[in-house]
């Protein structure tokens, strides 16, 4: 997992934003959780809730996840930058094998034309991300958009690219990686490392402090080659599984803090409610 980060004209501090803007487009495809709950024994002082839901939620059927994060610092005031995060989510969702990222686009191709020079049927997602930038005694929040994209295969590994691009007045944008990794069972994990990015030189670092994202389906468009003609469709998505787990589906995540501090959490998917059968009429 590397950070990529050409921006367009001078490092301002407003460039420097973006560029941890695009750090947390990763965090937003990491943070699969369905509820909001509270992190568990945050050592260093730091809190977050998490969030996620699917659509449609239909056991068997192909679904959408969205999700994302909020962190704050527990005595108020700024968070703690995040430096790593290891999400570990039911292997049996199948992301890397879901029918997203039909295609793969390079760090190299987003460099030089951005998403637009990426496949269609590359894309696996769309998102936010907000975070906290010091400049001297106050806090401004900037906010970016994110674009969630399959890459090449590395070691035999699902590895996923991440645009991200500051909203205006911001002009930069910065790619990130992450990668898919075997965890023990029901796991599977995604092992992201956050680079530190100063909000001036020499000056605190930027925080991370909202995602919202998506991976999955819903707006998204690819395109198939059918005799002579191209074809527009909409991919099927994550496959949930047939049967839900007693208790839900199980989700966890680790937080590592600048300064040593650690948080985790824990939560479980409520299993999609079955519909009733219908009744069969009886004929008289």
């Amino acid at each position: 997992m590397r950070a990529i980060g050409p921006v367009r004209g001078i490092l301002s501090p407003q460039h420097l934003l973006a560029r941890v803007l695009g750090l947390a487009g990763c965090l937003a495809l990491a943070v699969m959780l369905i509820c909001l709950c509270p992190l568990a024994d945050a050592a260093g002082g730091e809190t977050a809730t998490l969030t996620a839901k699917l659509t449609p939620e239909r056991l068997g059927r192909s679904t959408t996840l969205s999700f994302g994060f909020q962190i704050s610092a527990a005595a108020g005031g700024v968070p703690s930058p995040l430096k790593q995060l290891d999400v570990r989510y039911p292997a049996d969702f199948g992301i890397g094998t879901s029918g997203l990222g039909l295609q793969s686009c390079t760090a190299s191709v987003l460099e030089t034309f951005g998403p637009m020079g990426c496949p269609s049927n590359s894309f696996m997602g769309h998102g936010t991300v907000l975070a906290d930038v010091p400049f001297g005694t106050q806090v401004v929040q900037e906010g970016a958009v994110i674009a969630v994209l399959r890459a090449p295969e590395q070691s035999g590994h699902t590895a996923i690219l991440f645009y991200a691009e500051g909203v205006d007045p911001v002009d930069a944008f910065v790619i990130f990686s992450g990668l898919l990794v075997p965890a023990p069972p029901p796991f599977e994990e995604l092992n992201i490392a956050v680079p530190l990015v100063p909000s001036l030189p020499e000056g605190p670092d930027v925080s991370v402090v909202r995602v919202q994202s998506t991976i999955g389906p819903a707006n998204l468009t690819y395109y198939e080659d059918l005799h002579g003609k191209r074809i527009a469709y909409t991919p099927k998505g994550i496959l949930l599984p047939a049967r839900c787990p007693r208790g839900g589906f199980p989700f966890a995540a680790t937080f590592g803090f600048l300064g040593g501090s650690e948080a985790t959490a824990q939560t479980r998917v409520p299993c999609p409610r079955r519909k009733p059968r219908h009744a069969r009429k009886h004929r008289g």
